[in-house]
Order: structure tokens, then sequence, then C-alpha cells
């Protein structure tokens, strides 16, 4: 079984499956209607950074679903069932030969019993260097092991 690390930037703890946290406004795609599709694919994240921690998702590793505008927070536990793969829509690669931009794809789990607000998050000092505090405007991010950990029972996982 593939071993990766998880955190920022990979870290020497190693696992075969990661957490993601991704980011969507309600208004355009919530929660309720994943659980209806049952499946769909995330992109249109075109933020480097982002794209970057995409570039790392892979099959199997879990994503918690949150809620931007005025409800901020997380809301629902999903799975990637299609790693990251090139974004038709944007075809070319980086310097690097990664592809310029991808997406992948996620089916959801279980909702929150209890969602995990922002502010919540934003009080509890375990999460002081999450990036959902650092970097608001990041999209899609890698969740450490710990805060994974903290977030699930938080929301009643």
């Amino acid at each position: 079984m593939e071993q990766r690390g998880r955190g920022y930037g990979g870290s020497n703890v190693a696992s075969a499956m990661a957490t993601y946290l991704i980011k969507t406004e309600p208004d355009c795609y919530h929660w309720e209607q994943l659980e209806r599709d049952g499946r769909t694919h995330w992109d249109g994240v075109s933020n480097a950074a982002a794209q970057k921690h995409m570039r790392e998702i892979k099959k199997g590793d879990s994503v918690l679903f949150y809620h931007t505008g005025n409800e901020k927070a997380i809301v629902g536990l999903g799975r990637v069932v299609r790693g990251a793969y090139p974004d038709p829509e944007f075809p070319g690669t980086t310097a690097a030969g990664e592809p310029k931009a991808v997406l992948f794809e996620i089916e959801p789990v279980k909702p929150a019993k209890a969602p995990v607000t922002l502010a919540q998050i934003k009080a509890d000092p375990r999460f002081r260097d999450f990036l959902l505090v650092k970097i608001s405007r990041l999209g899609v991010m890698p969740v450490p092991e710990a805060m994974d950990k903290a977030i699930r029972k938080m929301a009643g996982w």
C-alpha cells in the first residue's frame, strides 16, 4: 500500500489516506446537492496553491466539505473516488511538468451531525496553524492528522 505524508507539503507522518478541506459557495454547489448527485468532479479552482494541493489528492482520500458565505462551516465528509487528473478545460503543464490544472471526483460519506464553524475553529488553539485560519481564501487545503481527528470529533463522526 502506498504511504504518503500528511500535512502541509508532506510531513514525516506516513499514512495511506490523507484528508483535504474543500470549499464551496453553497449557492453554487452545496452538500445536499452532492448527496443527491451521489458523485461529482471538483473543478474550477484557479489558485496556484490550491492546485498544488489538488495534484496530491488520491483515490481513497477524505474531504471535509466546507460551505463558505454566511455559513462558514464544515458540513459533510466525502471520499475521493478518482484522484487528481488533468482538467481538459485547461490543458498544458507547469514548469515542473505537472498538469497546469487538475480536478478530482468525490462522493458523499455522511453529513456532519454538528457543523463545525469557522468561529469554533478560530477559537480553538489547536487550529492556530491551520491553513483555513492562516490563508482563508485557499479553496483546497490539506488537513493535518491531529486537526482532522479533532474536526471529526467536533462534527460527531
